[in-house]
């Protein structure tokens, strides 16, 4: 088993998800190429500057507005949003994850009103969007559920959520981040409308494991795979499958440095992981515009590459979305997001949009102890501040929350 550096690790842990060196797409159409390369988007309600999609949309895709996502999804339908987490994905993977809703509808529903709706209860639903064209949650009426259900007052809300997930109805739209839902048949585009081989599906839905992480710790790799395919899987089998796969070439085992995990990484990516070893940037990560070392970029809260206890893994840096935590108990700040800056995270901030100013306010920062306190950073700073503001709509900056007097005058006038 080969052994790379930790720089390695980061770098190319970065750069498969399109953050490293820079942006490399561009516009409506770049926001289709950054979700392949991404492999999945996490969806997220919240919106106090910006939604964790968009953010994440901005790290990767040069001028990106947030309309970009929604036009790409949902009007020109290359790509649908599934599943507990409430992932989007690449239209062209729904034949794949037809076997995760398969098992989805064998087993029902958890911790809801019901396991599995009443047959006329579906039956009216479905009736309902088939007269009526796309519906939400609000244009249905009926009986409450008896137990309270995240999914819904209404019966017919939770109903909707089983046949999304079994997947009967798609997400057609949305208003605001509202679902509106519509029959698999007025959404999915007709080539994409079959079933995979439960074999072939399995296959890809475990691949997609490591390609999504990039670099997978092997002893958790099972875990992911029982997830995309719905069903157990025991260590037994899910090592029959490694060895199998590895065997066959698809992929590769790899150690970091001073790591006493072991990774799984797609075989075709190893000339990526030679570049890096070597020193040199992989030619196709070219930026189309500055480089992260010019332009510091603010990570989506929900990004792979520093959420749930990724950012201390691979960046050495803490990192907690404190969203739910009483104030009291917070250490930094509501929605504190990590920045990058050349190939590490160096500091958080904590951003808020005031709509009605057109204000970005910078309500908390801080630096990490070894993180650079020079021009060179603080003109990455500014500009990567520009570029979020630009993107959210913001017009105006208000920096009062940084406690950094000689950076904040710096900001001040490069803002202006």
């Amino acid at each position: 088993m080969d052994t790379i550096s930790k720089l390695t690790f980061r770098r190319f842990i970065l750069g498969h998800q399109g953050l490293w060196p820079g942006r490399r797409f561009k516009g409506l159409l770049g926001a289709e190429s950054a979700l392949r390369q991404m492999e999945a988007l996490q969806l997220d309600p919240l919106n106090m500057v910006a939604r964790s999609q968009d953010i994440a949309m901005y790290g990767r895709v040069l001028n990106y507005k947030p309309e970009h996502l929604y036009k790409m999804a949902y009007q020109q339908r290359k790509a649908f949003d599934y599943g507990g987490w409430l992932m989007m994905y690449p239209m062209n993977e729904f034949p794949y994850w037809q076997l995760h809703m398969q098992r989805r509808e064998q087993r029902g529903l958890n911790y809801e009103s019901f396991k599995h709706p009443p047959a006329d209860l579906i039956k009216f639903v479905l009736g309902e969007l088939r007269e009526r064209g796309p519906l939400g949650n609000r244009d249905f009426e009926g009986a409450k559920v008896k137990a309270w259900s995240y999914r819904g007052r209404k019966e017919a809300s939770v109903a909707l959520f089983y046949l999304w997930l079994t997947g009967e109805v798609m997400i057609s739209s949305r208003r605001g981040f509202d679902r509106i839902y519509d029959l698999r048949e007025r959404v999915l585009p007709r080539e994409f409308d079959y079933a995979a081989s439960e074999s072939d599906a399995e296959e890809y839905l475990g691949l997609k494991v490591i390609s999504f992480l990039g670099l997978a710790r092997e002893s958790t790799w099972r875990s992911g795979l029982a997830y995309n395919i719905h069903r157990d899987v025991s260590r037994e089998e899910a090592k029959r499958r490694i060895e199998r796969l590895v065997e066959q070439g698809v992929i590769s085992r790899v150690r970091v440095e001073n790591s006493k995990d072991g990774y799984l990484y797609l075989s075709s990516n190893q000339p990526h992981l030679s570049e890096l070893e070597a020193g040199r940037i992989p030619k196709k990560w070219k930026p189309l515009g500055a480089s992260t070392e010019e332009e510091v970029t603010l990570l989506a809260p929900l990004e792979i590459v520093s959420a749930r206890g990724r950012a201390k893994k691979v960046f050495d840096f803490e990192y907690l979305w404190e969203v739910y935590k009483p104030v009291h108990l917070r250490r930094w700040g509501y929605y504190t997001l990590p920045i990058l800056y050349g190939d590490d995270l160096v500091a958080r901030l904590d951003p808020k949009l005031d709509r009605k100013t057109n204000t970005l306010h910078v309500l908390g920062f801080w630096l990490e102890d070894d993180a650079p306190k020079d021009e060179a950073f603080a003109s990455a700073f500014a500009n990567g501040l520009r570029r979020f503001a630009d993107m959210t709509g913001a017009e105006k900056f208000n920096l009062s929350g940084m406690k950094q007097s000689k950076l904040r005058s710096y900001l001040k006038k490069k803002l202006k």
